[in-house]
């Protein structure tokens, strides 16, 4: 796998939540930020082994009208 994508969607209670697409991948945190850091983090612990981590990480922001 060379490209992990996460769904971020508004938190209802404030922040921000991330979903990996087809892997059990999710976290949150307050602003963007941060929660580029806590995706780069998830990614690392669920994928151990540097050779079969992806090598990139792509957030689709999803907005609510």
């Amino acid at each position: 796998m060379t490209e992990i994508v996460f769904l971020v969607e508004d938190d209802p209670d404030g922040g921000y939540n991330a979903q990996a697409l087809g892997e059990s991948i999710f976290t949150q945190a307050d602003d963007l930020d941060t929660l580029r850091e806590m995706v780069r983090d998830a990614v690392r612990c669920h994928f151990r082994d540097q050779e079969n981590r992806p090598k990139i990480i792509r957030l689709l922001r999803e907005t609510i009208k």
